[in-house]
């Protein structure tokens, strides 16, 4: 765990491998959460130095980020890195809102359930359809200014509204989903990010548990979105990087996430976690450092995704 990296323009830096944390609190979006597991999870992982906690308003409306302030609580608040999102709009069904007044107001209650006086990543979580991007952004980069935040990120966004919302180049990192099946953003997301100085975070990254090896054939209803080749290519590549990963005395994840940890496009890899069990798992992939052969092997198996 002793890589760092750098976020975009901004001064915040944090380990390589993070912590996604939608099932720690998020009880609208997984059955059978146990707020003593998140309240675990959150604890094993900052225990063993992962210094990047990725949060968001929509994980249990709000109850990530308390789970995650009560923790913080016994820890030495600059040592951690918390990236938290909001789009939202409570007042409004949950409607995405992107107005400057609403994502002030975000951040500033977003504050309270974290219990801290700053957030170091803030991400506009989904663009919404009327708010100008570069308004938007303009209303975080005040909050920048101010204190309140360190680090300027968009989710979600399509290349030109993140065009729009860098207008002045006021953008740090931009999160959005990639993984090794799930590979559109290398064509033209990721040249836009590294001319200007942009960090990327893919979020699913173990592809809402594909890439972990623990399907077969037999469960493709379980992943509708890849046709019958796709998936059977998929499940066949899996097998052959079992084989890489009996070399490294690892599992099939944790050289995926080494795979990702090793691009120079992926600045931080969020795998999220449910039990300490995962967290402990995904901090070992920190320590695989993959062979040149095997790093290119890999990416060749997934090129056509």
């Amino acid at each position: 765990m002793t890589e760092k990296v750098k976020i975009g323009k901004s001064d915040v830096i944090t380990s390589k491998l993070g912590l996604g944390t939608n099932k720690v609190g998020g009880h609208n979006l997984f059955k059978n959460l146990k707020d003593e597991n998140g309240y675990a999870v959150i604890k094993t992982a900052l225990d063993r130095k992962v210094s990047l906690l990725d949060t968001a308003y929509a994980y249990g409306l709000g109850r990530s980020e308390e789970i995650i302030g009560d923790v913080l609580q016994n820890y030495d608040r600059a040592q951690v890195a918390i990236a938290t999102k909001a789009a939202q709009d409570k007042q409004n069904n949950l409607k995405n809102n992107n107005s400057p007044a609403f994502l002030k107001n975000a951040v500033d209650e977003a504050l309270k359930r974290l219990k801290t006086d700053y957030i170091d990543i803030f991400y506009i979580h989904f663009p919404d359809e009327k708010t100008p991007k570069d308004e938007a952004v303009g209303a975080l980069a005040d909050l920048k200014r101010e204190g309140k935040i360190r680090a300027i990120g968009v989710s979600n966004f399509s290349l030109e509204q993140i065009k729009e919302a860098n207008k002045n180049g006021e953008v740090d990192v931009v999160e959005d989903n990639f993984s090794l099946v799930h590979r559109n953003a290398e064509k033209e997301l990721f040249p836009y990010l590294e001319k200007n100085n942009i960090a990327f975070v893919p979020y699913f990254p173990l592809a809402a548990g594909l890439l972990t090896g623990k399907y077969s054939l037999n469960d493709q209803n379980k992943f509708k979105n890849f046709s019958g080749t796709q998936y059977k290519t998929i499940i066949d590549n899996l097998e052959r990087v079992r084989k890489i990963a009996t070399r490294y005395n690892a599992t099939v994840a944790q050289i995926i996430l080494a795979w990702y940890m090793d691009s120079p496009s992926i600045d931080i890899v969020i795998p999220g976690a449910r039990t300490q069990e995962q967290v402990l798992s995904n901090i070992k992939a920190a320590d695989i450092n993959l062979s040149h052969d095997d790093f290119t092997e890999i990416d060749r198996m997934f090129s056509t995704f």
